[in-house]
């Protein structure tokens, strides 16, 4: 008997991994016009990194960041982090 639970907890473990990872997915549009985001521009806030489609966007989520990560994790996107060296250099936004 205590095998069996034993197992069943194991099991019900993974499954709330799999289905965890299964409703996140990576950020593709912009919070802020919705078009598809460019990798270069992007605004760290709290640890997540946000990209957007253009430089202009950057300022309107400056804004309001909560509210812009607020919808995006409501449509089931996981933010990336901030890499270490970038929270190390104090670094918040990037435009080219």
């Amino acid at each position: 008997m205590k095998k069996f639970i034993g197992i069943l907890i194991a099991a019900t473990f993974c499954l709330s991994l799999a289905v965890g990872t299964a409703w996140a997915k990576p950020q593709e549009t912009c919070p802020v016009m919705g078009g598809k985001i460019n990798k270069e521009v992007y605004a760290d806030y709290e640890g997540k990194r946000v990209y957007f489609c253009c430089p202009a966007c950057i300022a309107p989520f400056n804004k309001e960041p909560e509210k812009y990560i607020q919808q995006l994790e409501a449509a089931g996107v996981e933010l990336d982090t901030v890499p270490v060296a970038a929270e190390k250099t104090g670094h918040e936004g990037h435009n080219h």
